[in-house]
């Protein structure tokens, strides 16, 4: 049965996700707020936050869900090409800041501007407690792409991703999953699928998959203090 539900801000619990709506597709909640335990819960339950400056916060779990398998990743000969002709390096953590800044700029695709103050400083401050990260591509010592997200036990869910130079938000993405997979994490969550996304390897599953998926148990442990990342 499906139904929106308006959140106690007394309350970091959310109702179950098979209570989202079909249309529009995922809405499952209302209301409360952005504090560090409210986000780490949603994200535990296969939830995310996702609205407009001047809306209320609203709470998704899509019926199905867009997802990297880093198993999968797909690498193009073009981009093959680039890596091996273009002088890059890759972080992870080194600019959070500055990643979730270039995040937030409108887009030639109008996407971007959902990341207003309140987001900005909620993701800021779950980086400063460990639990957001940040990759980055540098070109020349310039920051020319990447991505932020939050880190859980077995699965990275990608917030927002940026290019500022071609392949910027791809070759962040690659070395992320390769990471991850170094760690014995399979999985991205990318959310919502895009074109972009789909030509990486990016596939739909749905979501009581998904939800199984994020609440097996693993040992893996992660160590995310600033590094580089290896493309290749």
């Amino acid at each position: 049965m499906s139904q929106l539900t308006l959140l106690d801000p007394t309350n970091i619990e959310f109702p179950p996700v098979h209570f989202a709506l079909s249309e529009p597709d995922g809405l499952l909640a209302a209301g409360g707020d952005l504090t560090d335990a409210r986000l780490v819960n949603a994200y535990k339950n296969g939830i995310f936050p996702w609205f407009n400056e001047e809306d209320p916060i609203m709470w998704w779990s899509p019926s199905q869900r867009c997802v990297i398998d880093c198993r999968e990743f797909h690498i193009s000969r073009s981009l093959a090409k680039f890596i091996r002709k273009t002088p890059l390096r890759v972080t992870i953590n080194h600019a959070f800041e500055e990643v979730i800044h270039q995040c937030r700029q409108p887009r030639k695709d109008g996407l971007g501007t959902w990341i207003d103050n309140k987001m900005t400083q909620a993701y800021t401050q779950l980086h400063q407690q460990g639990k957001a990260q940040s990759v980055e591509v540098w070109q020349d010592n310039e920051l020319v792409g990447g991505l932020y997200g939050v880190s859980m036990s077995n699965v990275f869910c990608g917030e927002s991703m940026f290019s500022l130079k071609p392949n910027g938000s791809k070759i962040a993405l690659l070395a992320l999953s390769k990471f991850l997979l170094a760690h014995n994490i399979s999985l991205i969550d990318c959310q919502i699928e895009n074109p972009h996304l789909i030509s990486l390897g990016a596939k739909l599953i749905q979501r009581d998959e998904f939800i199984t998926f994020i609440n097996k148990q693993t040992s893996s442990t992660i160590n995310w203090q600033p590094q580089e990342l290896t493309i290749v």
